[in-house]
């Protein structure tokens, strides 16, 4: 334990996720050791997140406007929606260059547990959104307990909608994979979601 402010940063350092406390003790000893200039742009890049970026009045994605750079962009295809968890989901499918739809980030997965339920997610807004032009919601939660909790309560809210199709990403082998490294469960859904050729 080291005392007062040294300390204080270690404990909120370790509050970050996946930032461990001997990984909070060597950033605040860097931190300790930075130039000045160092800390004022760490500083000013904090203040900036804080006070530039809100959540899209429309997909929920991370912002610097009301309305983000995907929802604005007329090239995108209104029919396609995909349902992701958080914001990085949204960048993660981005960078697949696969997707040319647009977004709603639900701001998480239902977890009882925690006391994340329907209500604390955007699945309202979700439905709101569905309207004559969309023709397909991807779901693309997490691959977890509460993933596919979230994507089950999903797919009753929207199975009647008049029209719409309701589909969830694919999970299975990795490419690169090895069948015999691959786990019971993956290998199985692997197995039920296999596809003709």
């Amino acid at each position: 334990m080291y005392e007062g402010p040294v300390q204080d940063l270690i404990d909120e350092l370790g509050r970050l996720p996946g930032v461990g406390p001997k990984s909070a003790q060597r950033i605040a000893f860097h931190l300790l050791a930075a130039d000045p200039a160092d800390i004022g742009r760490l500083q000013d890049a904090l203040q900036k997140v804080k006070d530039g970026v809100v959540f899209c009045d429309v997909c929920g994605n991370v912002s610097a406007e009301a309305t983000c750079r995907i929802c604005r962009d007329p090239r995108r295809d209104l029919t396609l929606i995909c349902v992701v968890e958080e914001p990085k989901d949204v960048l993660a499918v981005e960078r697949t260059r696969e997707f040319k739809g647009r977004y709603h980030v639900l701001g998480g997965a239902l977890d009882p547990l925690s006391g994340v339920g329907p209500d604390q997610l955007r699945i309202r807004q979700l439905l709101t959104r569905i309207g004559t032009d969309v023709s397909e919601i991807i779901i693309a939660t997490d691959p977890n307990t509460e993933g596919e909790a979230t994507a089950t309560y999903l797919v009753r809210m929207l199975r009647d909608f008049p029209g719409l199709t309701v589909t969830r990403l694919a999970s299975g082998l990795p490419m690169g994979g090895d069948l015999e490294f691959a786990d019971e469960l993956t290998l199985g859904r692997a197995l039920s979601g296999r596809r003709s050729m």
